[in-house]
């Protein structure tokens, strides 16, 4: 992945990539608040910072250097827009990835102790 694309993720607003995911859950027929756990696992912001963070349009950069990652984050492994997420060398990009995997596996109506990496 080249720095452009680093540059093009990190300068995104997670405002306007969260419609998105929640379009892609609720089509499979999973919830806002599953999406909420997700990113909570992953981020520590609840309902309240979330939505402050998109009211405040963050940009990625911004909302990843809020977050505290969760310590099982790295456990997040797979393909995710043809990239293995744990050999992404830019811990942005990586970041994002993370977040990208677990909703697609939200999407894909994997049980939630498994998304969220529970032992």
């Amino acid at each position: 992945m080249g720095n452009k694309q680093d540059e093009r993720i990190a300068k995104m607003t997670f405002a306007s990539v969260y419609p998105l995911y929640l379009e892609k859950v609720e089509k499979k027929g999973r919830t806002k608040e599953e999406l909420h756990e997700v990113i909570e696992w992953l981020t520590g912001f609840d309902d309240k910072q979330l939505q402050q963070l998109i009211n405040a349009g963050v940009t990625f950069d911004q909302f990843f250097q809020q977050a505290k990652l969760n310590k099982n984050a790295p456990l997040i492994t797979g393909v995710i827009c043809g990239y293995r997420v744990e050999n992404i060398e830019n811990p942005l990009t990586q970041q994002v990835r993370y977040l990208d995997k677990l909703v697609d596996e939200l999407a894909k109506g994997r049980k939630m102790e498994k998304i969220l990496r529970a032992g």
